[in-house]
């Protein structure tokens, strides 16, 4: 039925691998404008996401009203992203593991809304020493775009069993997407989205969601038959300082 026994993983980027939340709240700073903590920005709707909440709403709607000042706030933001976003620490190896396993296909399905946002995701990965190239699909789609369609060409290009593949994503539109393209949903709340609007909003099952990327590469590399608690034997022991919402500021 399907041409490849080969497995899949297809990560979101923002909020997922990388701590979008910090490159936001200092690309607002420095724009005179204010996000919020990282517990309310989770909470917002879509709409006010980057518009703030009360307290936030009247200075960032003047700016944002603006043309040229949304424009200037892209290119910082932009600037940030390349210069200074982080992949989580414990993503790092698994990613580059994933990269390195021959019957494994993974890749990068984003919204990243930075100029060239392909350039961006090289940029990162690669001050992370991640060859993005190595990647197997790397595809940026605009904001608001549905992903199922994206995961599900990736899938039916590589000829693999929806039930040997896996998404990573940290908003429930990530979750419906995988749904649609029949591919195992992983979802975390350290992201976009919190643990409680997740489940209390969106009703998604307890048992996919992971609150650290710790968690979630853990779970990863156990579902995929790569996690060890041996080091040094050609698998993953997931080790590295994690990170969780409660961490102290940068």
């Amino acid at each position: 039925m399907y041409g490849s026994k080969d497995r899949l993983v297809i990560f979101d980027l923002d909020g997922t691998l990388i701590d979008s939340f910090y490159a936001v709240e200092l690309a607002f700073e420095r724009h005179g404008m204010d996000i919020g903590d990282l517990h309310r920005f989770q909470r917002r709707r879509k709409l006010l996401k980057y518009l703030g909440g009360l307290r936030e709403f009247p200075k960032n709607i003047r700016r944002q009203l603006n043309k040229e000042n949304r424009k200037q706030l892209k290119h910082t933001l932009t600037d940030i992203y390349r210069s200074e976003a982080s992949v989580f620490p414990a993503a790092v190896s698994v990613l580059q593991l994933l990269i390195d396993t021959p019957d494994i296909r993974v890749g990068i399905v984003s919204r990243n809304v930075t100029i060239d946002p392909e350039e961006t995701v090289r940029q990162v990965l690669e001050r992370h020493s991640i060859d993005s190239s190595q990647l197997d699909f790397l595809t940026c789609i605009p904001l608001g775009e549905d992903k199922a369609p994206h995961f599900r060409d990736i899938r039916e290009r590589f000829a693999i069993n929806p039930s040997r593949s896996f998404a990573c994503g940290d908003e429930y539109k990530d979750y419906a997407a995988a749904i649609a393209a029949g591919i195992h949903p992983l979802v975390v709340s350290y992201g976009f989205e919190d643990y409680d609007r997740l489940t209390d909003n969106f009703g998604i099952p307890t048992e996919l969601i992971s609150t650290t990327p710790r968690e979630l590469m853990t779970r990863l590399c156990h579902a995929l038959d790569l996690e060890s608690s041996k080091p040094g034997n050609g698998e993953v022991t997931v080790h590295q300082t994690d990170w969780s919402p409660s961490r102290e500021p940068r």
